[in-house]
Formats: C-alpha cells, structure tokens, sequence
C-alpha cells in the first residue's frame, strides 16, 4: 500500500497537481476546527462545510476532544489564535464515533495481547499516567462536544474573544446539528 500512495506522490509531483492547493498558512476564514480523525470525515467534512485548501486550520484526533490541558490539541489552538490569526474555533464531532464506549482496561489488554510489555503499562501507572482519563473514549457524544467546548473556553490560555462553537456531524449524509 506504501508503495502506491509513493507512486502517487511523484506523478501528482511531476504533474504539478499540487497548484491547485497552494496557498499561505494562514486561514483564510480565521476558524480552526477540532474534529475526530474518522476516515468518513476526510473528504466529507470540508464538502459538507464548503471549505477548501487554505480556509481554516484542521485538528483531528480520537473523538476530537482535549485529553489534557496543556497537550498537542491546546498547543495547536494556541499557535492557530496567537501566530496564525484564529478568532473562532468550531468543535465538530460525529455519529457513530469509533470512540464513544471505548474502553481503557479493554484497549491496555489489547496492548498486552499484541505484545507490549504488561511491565510497562504498570510502570506508566506508577509514573501517574491514569490510563481511564486517557484512554478511555466517551458515552454521550453531545456531552462530549458539550465538555470540549467548554474546556477550551474556559482554558487560561484562550482569550475570552475567540467564539467556539459545538457541532455533530451526520458521519453519512453531512449535516451538522449545532450543540452549543
């Protein structure tokens, strides 16, 4: 599979096809957007929101939420706002999110089961890491979408002037239903 999305890179290279997506790093709409990295959602989310190349910041995880305060999603909220010019930030998660009722204790015997080391997940929980407020996913997505928003605007960091909005999208057909 490597080898054809390779082959692919060169000729879209060699034929110049990349023209049609140059722009800046700045967001042309001054939105960034948290959402869950479900493979649905790649071409679907921007078609259904109309956005393309170079209009908004895009930040995707599992389950598109915030598993810590000060990790790479803030990290990347912070750069889009203060080095990038974001003034709205739109929370987007889905139906049928392969996160909502995952489950910690079942993934880690999933890690042991493919090999790691039960040594080292004993000696992360010794370290502090809680793998049930890591790992585990969420039951209710809108009171998930719900809890994002409202810890990014209660985030000390996140100026009180950046609008952030709470939406799920229809994994299928595309539509959004506003939450907060």
């Amino acid at each position: 599979m490597l080898e054809e999305i390779l082959a692919y890179n060169k000729k879209i290279v060699e034929d110049k096809g990349y023209e049609a997506y140059i722009t800046n790093k700045y967001p042309d709409k001054k939105i960034a957007i948290l959402s869950c990295m479900d493979t649905r959602l790649t071409a679907l989310l921007p078609a259904a929101l109309g956005i393309k190349n170079g209009d908004v910041k895009m930040i995707k995880n599992a389950g598109g939420v915030i598993s810590h305060p000060f990790g790479s999603v803030i990290r990347s909220l912070l750069v889009a706002i203060f080095e990038l010019g974001v003034e709205e930030i739109m929370v987007i998660a889905h139906s049928d999110c392969g996160a909502c009722h995952m489950h910690s204790e079942e993934m880690l015997e999933k890690m042991k089961a493919r090999g790691i080391n039960p040594d080292y997940i004993d000696m992360m929980r010794f370290c502090g890491v809680d793998f049930h407020s890591w790992l585990d996913g969420f039951e209710d997505t809108e009171k998930s979408v719900r809890g994002t928003v409202d810890f990014i605007v209660h985030h000390p960091l996140i100026p009180v002037d950046v609008k952030v909005y709470g939406f799920i999208i229809d994994s299928t057909t595309g539509e959004l239903t506003r939450i907060v």
